[in-house]
């Protein structure tokens, strides 16, 4: 998409399974998914991607900088057009670096037996990424 300077832009929608985390105009998108890390620049390629490594970074048009942690889930590129879909997302600047870590030390204790017990690490080692990221 272009404005009306004639640059171009994403339009980005951060989409969590109950909510919209964050929807706006960004300069350049960066995340990790299963083939390797991903920036996406206006005019990329169409791609659908799996998440993983928990983190988004975002520079959004007006040159702010935001992380978020979204675990698990979908990238989706087309037409300067972004579309993250989580089950669990949230903005690395919401959250609170302490409560967060020591949130992971609790879920590693509790071992990671199970799948739900690895699930839980993995949001909880997201949610500290993000949160050191953003700060």
């Amino acid at each position: 998409m272009a404005d009306e300077s004639g640059s171009k832009h994403l339009e980005v929608a951060l989409v969590a399974a109950e909510r919209t985390v964050w929807e706006g105009q960004a300069k350049i998108v960066i995340a990790r998914t299963t083939d390797g890390d991903v920036g996406i620049l206006p005019g990329h390629a169409p791609l659908l991607g799996l998440l993983q490594g928990g983190t988004v970074q975002v520079r959004t048009v007006d040159d702010e900088y935001f992380v978020a942690a979204a675990p698990d889930g979908f990238i989706s590129v087309a037409n300067d057009r972004v579309s993250i879909l989580a089950e669990n997302a949230e903005m690395g600047h919401d959250i609170d670096l302490e409560e967060a870590k020591r949130a992971l030390e609790q879920a590693q204790a509790a071992g990671m037996d199970s799948e739900d017990e690895q699930e839980h690490v993995r949001l909880a080692e997201a949610r500290v990424r993000a949160a050191e990221k953003a700060s």
